[in-house]
């Protein structure tokens, strides 16, 4: 073996006169082995300085130095740090440390990032998929037994486990209740590209509770909003029209800020408010926030949990695991429309 060269399985097999199978299953404790051959390989491993592959399916999860890539599109947003506290948590127990970076929803930088934690041979990758980001790539690694999960996203071009929320049905609820609340003029706030899943599902909810509701579809009232400045002066522009909104959408948390930073601005106390995420404040505003709550932890959690059971070998057909949302009631959503007001 040369000097500069690691050693690999294949030298501690050569070394120990038996098939790197046999060294895999000793290392692994995983089949039988009699004690002879066990102490030989072990003291193949300390004479070369063998350090297993964190990556290969055939060494056993637990070791110290053992990672999780995890990509996100913004390390800010308090929703995406309460997924990666849980999943965090989830995988503490199994020795396995959490390496994290942002794609600002990037398609080049998410795929810069996720070569760099494959060349790091991390155990297991998780990735919240970028607006036209392609993940074709990924399917040697998938193939070879590197669990992949996609989370709040589904990705493209590869078939893998993925854990979202139930967005659709969330938005639908949201808008059914400011409906019920008498409101029939209703402005969505949020980003505009089709292609973003979240957006996309939202939006789908937004207009099935409108179209349930026999309101027709105005595209006036649907503005394109990404960031809290953004959603400001979308509110601003909406409440403007010669026929306003009586009540507002956001569609994510940081829209939702733009949304009643402007309202207090203005001084509009008649507008209603029901926002998609929660936030940490919302109980603090004045009306408190109405929100459809996400479950962030869950979110973490299941993604975890899935990726465990792939690493420990679960070869099941890949699956989308739905994590259902929360209409939660707190004032704002339930401001009643003028009409209502009047009678």
């Amino acid at each position: 073996m040369a000097a500069n060269r690691r050693p690999t399985l294949a030298d501690v097999a050569r070394e120990v006169g038996v098939s790197a199978k046999t060294v895999s299953r000793v290392l692994n404790e995983d089949g039988p082995a009699s004690a002879q051959t066990r102490e030989q390989v072990l003291a193949a491993v300390a004479k070369l300085g063998f350090q297993p592959n964190l990556m290969a399916r055939n060494i056993r999860v637990g070791g110290p130095d053992t990672t999780i890539g995890l990509v996100i599109p913004d390390l800010g947003n308090p929703f995406f740090g309460a997924v990666a506290r849980s999943i965090e948590d989830t995988v503490r127990d199994r020795g396995l440390t959490l390496l994290m970076g942002s794609s600002a929803d990037d398609p080049d930088r998410e795929r810069a990032l996720t070569d760099k934690f494959l060349a790091r041979r991390v155990s297991i990758l998780m990735v919240v998929p970028s607006v036209g980001a392609d993940h074709s790539h990924l399917k040697t690694h998938r193939t070879a037994g590197l669990p992949v999960v996609f989370l709040d996203r589904p990705g493209a071009g590869l078939s893998t486990d993925s854990v979202v929320s139930s967005n659709r049905a969330g938005a639908h609820d949201g808008i059914a209740h400011l409906v019920a609340h008498g409101h029939r003029r209703i402005g969505f706030v949020g980003d505009l590209p089709t292609k973003l899943y979240t957006r996309r599902e939202r939006m789908a909810g937004y207009r099935a509770a409108l179209q349930e509701a026999d309101i027709p579809y105005d595209r006036s009232l649907v503005t394109d909003a990404h960031d809290q400045h953004g959603a400001s002066t979308a509110t601003s522009q909406l409440l403007g029209l010669a026929d306003p909104p009586t009540a507002l959408f956001a569609g994510n948390n940081i829209v939702a800020l733009g949304i009643v930073t402007e309202l207090a601005r203005s001084n509009r106390k008649d507008v209603a408010v029901v926002a998609f995420d929660d936030l940490e404040l919302a109980e603090a505003l004045e009306p408190a926030l109405t929100v459809v709550a996400q479950d962030p932890e869950e979110i973490g959690r299941s993604a975890a949990a899935t990726a465990l059971a792939r690493l420990d070998g679960d070869r099941s057909r890949a699956r989308t695991i739905t994590v259902p949302t929360r209409l939660i009631v707190r004032g704002s959503g339930e401001r009643p429309a003028p009409a209502m007001q009047q009678t």
